[in-house]
């Protein structure tokens, strides 16, 4: 059964090092290799992996044209990292060759590698990354005075509706780190319990729909995340006119 905190494997000083840590350890090695194939050994005429890579760049990208204008160069970098990363991770939870290499605490086994979407320590510092990319972006591209006036203003309605938007912000943290975290984790643990029950066939479609929903939980995060920085970068109120 998976537990709800991520299990410790070892310990470095005060750092625990703990199997989500290395699952994403073992992400970020996947992309930088990924990245270092595609600078290496791209060609016209593309293999099948470069082919997947780019048709997901191509339509992402087009995506976020058509979402941020003339500031995709700049959201575009922050739409791919999440998207592929969150990928990756919410799939690695899904092969049996890394999750079935651990060790027995007492009675319960412990996965080496446990995918990183499954602590919330991980999909909380994800939404926290996000949140803080968007208003980081919103003050550099727009100036202080402008990323105020979103929040602030002398006019009631509008500084009640800046305040109901500043609380917003807030919740996104809490929607942004439980959506991901709760869809990932709820989807193993049922893998864990049918593998557990029946080792052969019925774990089969599981995984395939896990897969599914690994993927449109990464988009949804990296979509989110997309559209939230696009009306972060737009001038707010009449300036938007």
């Amino acid at each position: 059964m998976l537990s709800l905190a991520a299990e410790k494997i070892t310990q470095i000083g005060p750092i625990p090092i703990t199997n989500t840590l290395v699952d994403t350890f073992l992400v970020d090695i996947i992309l930088i290799a990924l990245a270092w194939y595609i600078s290496k050994k791209a060609t016209l005429i593309p293999t099948k992996l470069q082919g997947v890579i780019e048709l997901i760049v191509d339509g992402l990208y087009g995506l976020t044209e058509t979402v941020a204008g003339k500031q995709t160069m700049v959201i575009f970098p922050f739409v791919m990292s999440f998207f592929l990363f969150i990928l990756i991770s919410n799939w690695s939870g899904l092969l049996p060759v890394l999750t079935s290499v651990g060790f027995y605490h007492g009675k319960e086994f412990v996965p080496l590698i446990r995918s990183a979407s499954t602590d919330l320590n991980t999909t909380l510092a994800l939404a926290l990354i996000s949140l803080v990319a968007t208003h980081s972006m919103s003050i550099t591209i727009l100036g202080w005075k402008q990323y105020v006036r979103r929040f602030l203003s002398l006019n009631p309605l509008a500084l009640y509706t800046g305040i109901l938007e500043a609380v917003s912000e807030l919740t996104k943290i809490i929607s942004f780190s439980f959506r991901l975290f709760g869809n990932i984790f709820v989807g193993e643990m049922i893998l864990g319990t049918l593998s557990a029950a029946f080792a052969f066939i019925l774990p089969i479609p599981i995984i395939l729909y896990e897969l599914f929903v690994g993927a449109i939980q990464a988009t949804i995060f990296a979509l989110l995340t997309m559209a939230f920085m696009a009306i972060f970068t737009s001038p707010h109120g009449q300036e938007a006119h």
